[in-house]
């Protein structure tokens, strides 16, 4: 007769149960991670530093037609904001590939067009949010400057103002509490408006007295002499405000990490590191650092693109596979985050099916909202495998759910590696305060989802 312990399902914290040594490798494993964080502010570094890793681990670019025997490792970058891996293994690409698909945008502002203005002798960047921010979170924060400018002449600038030691940063201002009095009365999406978050940039004059927009004089010197930009290459430029400072622990036990651009950068590192490890995997593994996921997942560098299908159909040649062959056979962990359960706003969450903190990697059988609108919704039979594979490699893991079934919902990678015929299902690190400016997460579940994706390719 089964026992009481054989029928209940109980989740465990991930400190009860793992050893000492594996306690020291989550926090060696935080380690790099938080260098990444740093490196990574924008999708564009995250994609060269991906470059740069894979390069020293004998990763080689792609082209069209190259022999691809077992174990060759090579990587295909997409506008220098997207890249995709590949392990070639043991077994026929008719066997399918195991995938991890994860992404490098965040949620941020981005600098109009047009930007820069002066108004009562103030310089301002003018600016345009992506992805779902609240955007009270972003005024009074110290903000760096990151990205690329196309001069006239068709050179590109890298641009990076903010995040290094002696740097100066940006600033969106607020209202004083004791001149708030209308501002309070409205609501926050009223207060805070997407035309209201000016980046303040400058308050020195360059000129005689009678001249005009002297401040903007200023900027646009200082950016000339340091870049050797003028006003109107910001036309042909792309440039993001984020916030400034580095990745940093979190707690007295330094048990989690505080940094920007977690989502999802966190699943994004763990697929990456898992990936330069591989050496001679049975089925081929690939792994997918996508942009633009943040606002539908469209346009070249996205989900939806078809530059995926186009790397795949060049590797399933090499092998005289039919790429939709190649797809039916193939599984694809879509690595992306998930809301921790916060017990400051357990309203918006039913607890027995929420992620926790430490408790490791959070696996939803859906995503979507309501009535799992935008969601693919996994197989039984697709959880039963996970199940399998993470008790086989010692992967802590747990179940979870965007928030209870009316409050909301939000939308992955997933259903476009779905559609595609791809057998897929979404895990990734639980967060708290997903997309504010500094996100929380714990280093035994960051850790737990970089050995979750390394059991994925190995299968």
């Amino acid at each position: 007769m089964a026992e009481r312990d054989d029928l209940f399902y109980k989740k465990k914290n991930a400190f009860d149960v793992l050893s000492e040594d594996e306690i020291n490798s989550a926090y060696d494993y935080a380690t790099e991670y938080k260098t990444f964080l740093d490196e990574a502010k924008t999708e564009r570094k995250a994609v060269k530093f991906a470059v740069k890793m894979a390069e020293e681990r004998g990763f080689v670019p792609y082209t069209a037609g190259m022999a691809l025997s077992p174990g060759a490792k090579v990587y295909k970058t997409v506008e220098g904001k997207a890249i995709m891996l590949a392990v070639i293994g043991n077994k026929s690409l008719s066997e399918g590939v195991n995938i991890a698909a994860a992404h490098v945008d965040a949620p941020r502002l981005d600098l109009k067009q047009v930007p820069l203005f002066e108004d009562t002798e103030l310089a301002y960047f003018k600016t345009h949010y992506y992805g779902g921010i609240k955007k009270y979170q972003w005024v009074t924060i110290p903000l760096a400057l990151h990205g690329v400018v196309v001069r006239r002449d068709g050179t590109v600038v890298d641009v990076s103002i903010g995040d290094m030691e002696g740097d100066p940063v940006f600033y969106i201002t607020d209202l004083l509490p004791h001149l708030d009095k209308d501002q309070a009365k409205k609501t926050l999406s009223e207060a805070f408006t997407g035309e209201g978050l000016n980046i303040l940039i400058g308050s020195r004059p360059y000129g005689e007295e009678k001249d005009s927009d002297r401040i903007k004089h200023m900027v646009l010197r200082l950016l000339y002499d340091r870049y050797g930009i003028v006003e109107e290459d910001f036309l042909s430029a792309e440039l993001e405000a984020v916030p400034a400072g580095r990745a940093r622990d979190v707690g007295l036990d330094r048990s989690m990490i505080g940094a920007y651009g977690q989502d999802d950068r966190s699943c994004a590192f763990a697929a990456l590191r898992a990936i330069l490890e591989l050496e001679s995997p049975e089925k081929t593994a690939v792994c997918i650092l996508t942009d633009k996921e943040e606002i539908g997942s469209d346009g070249v560098t996205g989900m939806q693109s078809a530059a995926f299908e186009t790397f795949m159909s060049d590797l399933c040649r090499t092998q005289d596979v039919h790429l939709h062959h190649c797809f039916e056979k193939s599984f694809c962990l879509s690595a992306d985050v998930c809301n921790a359960f916060d017990p400051n706003y357990a309203e918006v969450s039913e607890k027995s099916n929420s992620a926790k903190l430490n408790y490791g990697l959070g696996v939803l059988k859906f995503t979507g909202s309501r009535g799992k609108s935008g969601s693919s919704d996994a197989s039984a039979e697709t959880v039963g495998m996970l199940r399998a594979l993470f008790e086989k490699h010692g992967v802590r893991w747990q179940m979870a759910e965007l928030g209870k079934v009316d409050q909301g919902g939000g939308g992955t990678v997933a259903k476009y590696m779905a559609n595609r015929g791809i057998t897929t299902i979404d895990a990734g690190v639980p967060v708290l305060s997903m997309h504010a400016p500094y996100e929380i997460t714990s280093k035994l579940d960051c850790y737990m989802t970089y050995k979750a994706i390394k059991a994925v390719y190995c299968g």
